[in-house]
């Protein structure tokens, strides 16, 4: 992470470096996640969506290979200490196509939910949620990530949001668990190769 976290009253602000640090954020994270809670992940197509939830998924336990739901919009891992569903709903028009697919049966309060662009069904999200949008930084790699509690259960969370990615800014960096992998670059792609 190329910068420390800063918290404001109603955010947190950091960068992220590359892929294998936007996935580390998710892991130091994680710890914090309980059945109910719903993130919802906003900002620039491409911005790393998707590698964030792989990084949840990692500090979850969940053994799966995660991908992005993008075509088939959802989906739900139940390998890891807790179950998680996915969700990307990108691809539709209208929010109320989000309802007909019965958004609703998806906040099951056994699950943990992400919706990537939940900024775009802002209205449909419960007023309890942890909102995170990420924007391409200074450099391909770096990302811009701020995370935004909605609600008093995740503005008490805030605190230890901070000290668990402090404890992740102060961590050795060649972590052989998030290792770069160079290689060529993907045609098609956003830069950095993320999702």
């Amino acid at each position: 992470m190329a910068m420390p976290p800063y918290l404001s009253h109603r955010s947190l602000e950091m960068e992220s470096r590359s892929p294998e640090e936007t996935r580390r954020l998710a892991v130091a994270l994680s710890p914090l996640l309980r059945p109910g809670d719903v993130v919802a992940l906003g900002g620039d197509l491409g911005a790393g969506k998707t590698t964030f939830v792989q990084g949840l998924a990692v500090g979850l336990g969940i053994m799966e290979r995660v991908t992005s739901p993008t075509f088939i919009l959802l989906r739900e891992y139940v390998s890891g200490r807790y179950p998680l569903i996915h969700m990307d709903v990108y691809r539709l028009d209208r929010m109320q196509e989000v309802v007909d697919l019965g958004y609703d049966e998806f906040l099951d309060p056994s699950y943990i939910v992400v919706v990537e662009w939940g900024d775009m069904v802002a209205p449909l999200l419960p007023k309890e949620h942890l909102g995170i949008e990420m924007r391409y930084g200074t450099s391909e790699t770096m990302r811009e990530i701020v995370l935004r509690p909605r609600g008093l259960g995740w503005e008490e969370r805030m605190p230890a949001v901070r000290a668990l990615t402090e404890e992740m800014f102060s961590a050795d960096r060649d972590d052989p668990l998030f290792k770069e992998t160079e290689g060529p670059s993907t045609p098609g792609r956003p830069p950095g190769g993320e999702r």
